[in-house]
């Protein structure tokens, strides 16, 4: 008889906590009853380490990872551009977070149709050291903001890599004569030291194992302070920043120097990216 009692005790209270919603589980485990408790804190366990990927399981179809992209995705920045030459239909924007960064991106953009569309993925640059100014002086370490054509003349120390413009293999004593007090400031020179802080390009490696000349004072404008010289776009050196050139990792580099094509007249824009919609 007192077993007989139990066991209808026992069914009173499995029906009691299956009204109050205690009743868990697939198989309706209890709990309370031998086993439930067991079973209860295992699936707390699962909860608690659900953010913990299983190496072994496979993710369902709905929930599958994106495929990661071959390069950093290219905006299209060109079409923020409003001053360039109605004939040119090659674009190199250059920008960063803002004016203060030495790093930031370039991407190359060619024209068809009317429309602009990348040539590359974007590519990872190095700017100078402090950064774009609007107002760029000689030796301020900064990257001048702008819309800037290239030197008919690509240089390096290395042989033509295939460009379509004039390739110059540097030789000893070739400069970039970078003092404002003679007359040949900031262009190409051949010959003795011509004094000041200009570059011995032919031993500059390897930054100018390749380079491209960006047209900032050419001609030079009168200034004084003077408005700065030699802006390149040439090879970066791994974790430093520019003295105010614009730098790519030298793969990068070759191919948009091959890329570009004195035809398409082309233009270089250097700017926070911000501040685009200025040109």
């Amino acid at each position: 008889m007192r077993a007989l009692r139990r066991s209808a005790l026992a069914v009173l209270t499995v029906l009691a906590l299956a009204a109050c919603g205690t009743v868990t589980g697939e198989q309706g485990a209890v709990a309370g009853t031998p086993g439930a408790a067991d079973l209860m804190e295992a699936r707390d366990g699962l909860a608690r380490r659900a953010d913990v990927p299983t190496p072994s399981a496979k993710p369902t179809p709905s929930r599958l990872p994106s495929p990661k992209p071959a390069g950093t995705k290219t905006t299209n920045d060109a079409s923020r551009l409003r001053t360039l030459p109605a004939d040119t239909t090659q674009v190199i924007v250059v920008k960063a977070n803002g004016f203060g960064t030495s790093t930031g991106t370039l991407q190359a953009f060619g024209k068809r149709g009317g429309n602009w569309t990348p040539a590359f993925d974007s590519m990872p640059a190095r700017l100078g050291t402090k950064g774009f100014k609007d107002s760029k002086v000689e030796g301020d370490l900064t990257t001048p903001t702008g819309v800037y054509s290239f030197g008919g003349t690509m240089y390096g120390i290395a042989g033509n890599p295939g460009v379509r413009y004039g390739y110059h293999k540097l030789v000893a004593n070739d400069w970039w004569n970078e003092n404002p007090a003679t007359d040949g400031y900031n262009s190409f020179f051949h010959g003795p030291d011509p004094g000041g802080a200009s570059e011995a390009l032919w031993e500059t490696n390897p930054q100018y194992r390749y380079f491209a000349v960006i047209n900032y004072n050419i001609p030079v404008r009168e200034a004084n302070p003077p408005r700065g010289s030699g802006i390149f776009l040439h090879v970066s050196v791994p974790g430093r920043s520019t003295a105010g050139c614009v730098a790519l990792v030298e793969s990068d580099l070759v191919k948009v120097l091959r890329w570009l094509d004195p035809a398409a007249k082309p233009r270089i824009v250097m700017a926070p990216a911000s501040e685009l919609d200025r040109y």
